[in-house]
C-alpha cells in the first residue's frame, strides 16, 4: 500500500540508544512507513523491587499517549520486560494502551512468540546481556510455554545504558556459540544490543533463523498494518518466511 502513509509508534527504554537507530534503518527500506518514538524511564534491569517498577502500566500508557497525540497506525513496545515479568503483563499491557488510545498495540516479546509458534520453534537458543537471575527467569517463563532453551549465552549486565556498548563481534561470538546445540532458532534477547544487523550473516553460516526483538516488533507492527515484509528480507528470515 504504497500510497498510505504509515506511522508506527515505538515505546522504547529511556536509556537504550541502539532501537531507534535500527528501527529507522530497517523502514528506511519502506518510504511510506515512518517511526516515531516515546520514551518512559529504564536505567537497569534487575529483579529488585525498584527496577520490576519501572515497567508500571502507568507510566508505559504516558508514553503511549504521546504516541496517540501523533495519530501513530499502531503501538509497540520495543522491550522485552515480559521475558522476566511474565507475558500475561504484555498481553495486559497492549489491552490498555488499546483501551487508552484507541490505537492497536504490539510487543517485542508478543511478536517472538508468535514468530516461535507460526516457524514451529521447540528448542531455542537465548542471547541477551542480562544478569544469572533475569536470564533465569526467561528460560523458565519458556519453559512454560513448552519450549526448551537448549543454549544460552549472557553477560550479567544491569545497567541498561552498558548494553549497546557491548561490541559486534562479542555478540556474533554469543550467537555463534548459543547455535552449538543446533536449536530450532536464536533469539538476541534485548532490544539495546546491535544485534539485528548480525541476523543475516549468522543465518548465512549457521542455517539457523536468528529473531532478534528489536526486529520482531517491527515484523508485527508492519504485519497489523499489512505491510509486505519481504523487502525487509536482508535483515533476516523473519521477514520472509515468518507469515
Amino acid at each position: 500500500m504504497p500510497g498510505k502513509r504509515i506511522r508506527l509508534g515505538i515505546l522504547t527504554p529511556s536509556s537504550n540508544t541502539a532501537l531507534e537507530p535500527i528501527t529507522a534503518a530497517m523502514l528506511s527500506e519502506l518510504p511510506h512507513v515512518s517511526a516515531h518514538f516515546a520514551r518512559f524511564t529504564v536505567t537497569e534491569i534487575a529483579l529488585s523491587d525498584q527496577a520490576l517498577g519501572q515497567f508500571d502500566v502507568s507510566r508505559i500508557l504516558a508514553a503511549a499517549r504521546q504516541l496517540a497525540d501523533a495519530r501513530v497506525d499502531v503501538i509497540g513496545w520495543s522491550g522485552t520486560s515480559a521475558g522476566w515479568l511474565g507475558f500475561e503483563r504484555d498481553e495486559a499491557l497492549c489491552r490498555r494502551i488499546t483501551k487508552t488510545t484507541g490505537i492497536p498495540a504490539t510487543t517485542s516479546v508478543l511478536a517472538l512468540n508468535e514468530i516461535f509458534a507460526k516457524t514451529g520453534v521447540r528448542r531455542f537458543g537465548l542471547v541477551s546481556p542480562y544478569t544469572d537471575d533475569v536470564q533465569q527467569r526467561i528460560v523458565r517463563n519458556y519453559e512454560k510455554l513448552g519450549i526448551e532453551c537448549v543454549a544460552e549465552r549472557h553477560l550479567g549486565l544491569q545497567d541498561n545504558f552498558s548494553f549497546a556498548e557491548v561490541s559486534e563481534t562479542q555478540l556474533s561470538i554469543m550467537m555463534r556459540e548459543a547455535a552449538f546445540a543446533r536449536p530450532d532458532a536464536v533469539t538476541t534477547f534485548c532490544t539495546n544490543l546491535h544485534a539485528a544487523p548480525l541476523v543475516r550473516a549468522f543465518e548465512t553460516a549457521t542455517d539457523i533463523p536468528a529473531y532478534d526483538t528489536t526486529a520482531t516488533v517491527v515484523w508485527k507492527a508492519l504485519r497489523m498494518m499489512g505491510v509486505d515484509t519481504e523487502i525487509l528480507a536482508r535483515w533476516g528470515r523473519l521477514f520472509t518466511e515468518a507469515h
